[in-house]
């Protein structure tokens, strides 16, 4: 997976032409920090990087929408940034996220998770990831990819909300809810509504940036766009969620 720019330590080329490559830095972070976005990254260069580079992208990707499964469960009580900042170790931990490896894991390998200080050392969140693994297995091997079957919730398309601001953004939705009937059904754990709902907004099967930010049209025109409540301006849902707030962080 490709890295996400950093916007603190932004590096150029030594063979670039640009005869003020100093210049051209602060000019480009000037115009990087003057764009509209939303407002749950904050001043955190990771989460600035995540929210412009990755948040709300359609995946379509398996070992890619399985790392989010993993990140997610994980996440359960915690927050995104704290996440986030492990990921790499998270990585490298669960074998590069490769469902097929994880599901192989045995004893000694809970126990090595279990001493790993870069990851979240939670025992039954370790455990619910091995037995995802294999459940995520089963899951391709009857639809032909994960892919395929977790878009069916969202009729294999983005669902493209119109917010104003964070706090109409809710913490789950039906489809997150029929989501996590049926991942639990396959053998899936630590999948609830909240957390499924997540999942759809990092994955891109739901586009949360305010209508303000710049991502929002940018994550619209990679996606093959389902409008919800087309009729509402400039809201997708008339939803009792207005004092909730669903932001990563």
């Amino acid at each position: 997976m490709r890295k996400p720019l950093s916007i603190i330590n932004l590096k150029f080329s030594k063979n670039s032409d640009n005869l003020d490559a100093t210049l051209n830095q602060e000019l480009y972070k000037k115009k990087f920090m003057e764009l509209s976005r939303c407002h749950w990254p904050k001043a955190d260069a990771d989460m600035i990087a995540y929210h412009d580079t990755e948040w709300g992208t359609p995946v379509h990707d398996d070992r890619k929408l399985f790392e989010f499964m993993i990140l997610d469960a994980f996440q359960a009580g915690l927050s995104w940034s704290t996440i986030l900042r492990k990921r790499e170790n998270f990585r490298h931990a669960f074998a590069g996220f490769y469902a097929e490896a994880i599901a192989r894991f045995d004893d000694k390998d809970v126990e090595r998770l279990m001493n790993d200080a870069g990851i979240i050392r939670n025992r039954l969140k370790i455990l619910a990831s091995i037995d995802n693994a294999r459940a995520f297995l089963k899951i391709v091997g009857s639809h032909g990819s994960f892919d395929a079957f977790i878009w069916q919730f969202t009729g294999g398309e983005t669902i493209t909300n119109h917010w104003t601001e964070e706090k109409q953004i809710p913490v789950t939705s039906p489809e997150a809810e029929r989501m996590s009937a049926e991942l639990k059904a396959n053998g899936f754990r630590f999948v609830g509504p909240t957390i499924c709902y997540s999942f759809m907004q990092a994955a891109g099967m739901v586009n949360d940036h305010l209508v303000s930010c710049f991502r929002w049209k940018e994550v619209g025109e990679q996606s093959r766009t389902k409008s919800s409540g087309a009729d509402i301006p400039k809201r997708t849902r008339k939803l009792d969620f207005e004092e909730s707030n669903a932001s990563p962080d």
